[in-house]
């Protein structure tokens, strides 16, 4: 280990957790990939003090945590007081992005089927209603709506975008959409200035070291609003050289622990590694295309020691770890309590 990963290994709650709800963690560090659900839940919980799935699936269940397609337009874990000023700052960009999806795809939508779509689940679930994908796409195929996987894709992500809807709690372990109106009242939006610089201060307090270019990459914001909102962070963020480049450290990492021996079976997304536009201080170059493709797919990652040594996945009830050649594995003891931890989340797990 160096001090770059003894820091980040730290601030992203790695090692020596600070703590036990999910809200606060994930508060922590501003938002979590949430692109598949069953991982994101582990990507959290192995964060917390006890890495269990309970106090995660409560935390989804009470609406304390939402899973939405925010800032970068893809799925996302935020805590709920949060979700306004994300919106604020990212809503517009998701939007074009996905009507440019929908055009280029031959779905055929336009604001006045988004509109409509709104309004529909608006009635669809209103009262507290928390409805499946499924559920919701043979309520809108029953008022007249055409809904395939693609259109229906487009619809929901612009009502997300839109303030309409946000995730429910879960039902037979399967997501569902809830009215943001109703599942997150008191949710309060930020001045943009506000916004920018907090959601800087989330992303280096929890992901120090990181560059400029990595909190662009990690936000989705556009260059300009990201500068702004690093810039206004001041004297809180210091410059450091690490193996030749300049990074930029929360002034809280001033000083920093090494940290203690490890390893953890990071899941598929994990943000030790989708969090930065350069991964090479963790991965070495020879093994970058087993641990995520071209095509933005990232796979479940054994760490140790800072760096990423191999791959792993499920094996019936059991684990197979795959090392990558030239790299320090870790102890059959540290690899054996990584293996429990794990197998411990799966049996606490609400999923069919």
């Amino acid at each position: 280990m160096n001090r770059l990963t003894d820091i980040r290994l730290h601030a992203q709650q790695l090692v020596a957790p600070q703590f036990d709800d999910p809200a606060e963690l994930i508060r922590w560090m501003g938002m979590v990939q949430a692109q598949e659900y069953s991982s994101a839940k582990w990507a959290v919980a192995l964060r917390l003090r006890t890495p269990a799935a309970a106090p995660v699936e409560e935390a989804l269940r009470e609406g304390r945590i939402l899973r939405m397609h925010i800032m970068r337009p893809t799925w996302h874990f935020i805590a709920a007081e949060d979700v306004r000023w994300m919106l604020h700052l990212s809503a517009r960009r998701i939007r074009a992005a996905n009507a440019s999806f929908a055009k280029g795809n031959g779905c055929g939508l336009d604001e006045g089927d988004y509109l409509r779509c709104s309004r529909l689940l608006e009635r669809i679930l209103g009262g507290g209603n928390h409805l499946t994908r499924q559920q919701i796409a043979g309520e809108l195929e029953r008022a007249g709506m055409a809904v395939d996987a693609p259109r229906l894709n487009r619809l929901m992500m612009h009502a997300e975008t839109d303030g309409v809807v946000c995730s429910g709690a879960d039902r037979a372990g399967k997501p569902t959409y809830a009215l943001l109106a109703e599942r997150v009242p008191q949710a309060v939006d930020l001045p943009e200035e506000e916004a920018l610089t907090l959601l800087a201060l989330r992303y280096f307090r929890s992901h120090s070291p990181a560059t400029f270019d990595d909190f662009v990459w990690w936000s989705g914001l556009p260059v300009g609003q990201a500068r702004r909102g690093v810039g206004a962070l001041d004297g809180e963020l210091l410059r450091e050289s690490f193996g030749g480049r300049e990074y930029l450290l929360h002034e809280s990492w001033a000083t920093c622990r090494k940290a203690p021996a490890h390893a953890h079976l990071l899941p598929a997304f994990d943000e030790y590694l989708i969090a930065y536009k350069d991964r090479s201080d963790v991965l070495a170059p020879e093994h970058r295309a087993r641990a995520f493709n071209d095509f933005g797919v990232f796979r479940p990652v054994l760490l140790h020691g800072g760096r990423i040594v191999g791959q792993w996945g499920r094996k019936g009830t059991q684990v197979g770890v795959e090392p990558f050649a030239g790299e320090k594995q870790p102890s059959a003891r540290l690899l054996r309590s990584a293996e429990g931890r794990w197998k411990l989340f799966r049996e606490g797990q609400a999923f069919s």
